[in-house]
């Protein structure tokens, strides 16, 4: 499940932020629950519109995101 296919923006949604298509939830709020250490199983059971599919999408959209923003810095080689 790619962005494209698993999120939208429009104005009459949360105000035009993106959100899990098909739904009122916003990606920030999904990815917030992750970062305070609710599990995907707790998130699904909060957002029973989200689905495990569109739960993963978030996830690999945060790790692309993160990948394309957030320079990593070279680190050490351990032995």
């Amino acid at each position: 499940m790619n962005s494209a296919d698993s999120f939208e923006r429009r104005k009459d949604i949360c105000g035009g932020a993106m959100v899990v298509k098909g739904t009122r939830v916003p990606v920030r709020t999904l990815l917030a629950s992750l970062a305070e250490g609710s599990s995907t199983a707790e998130i699904l059971l909060d957002f029973p519109t989200v689905s495990k599919e569109a739960l993963g999408a978030v996830i690999a959209f945060a790790a692309a995101s993160a990948l394309d923003d957030l320079p990593v810095p070279m680190l050490p080689m351990a032995a």
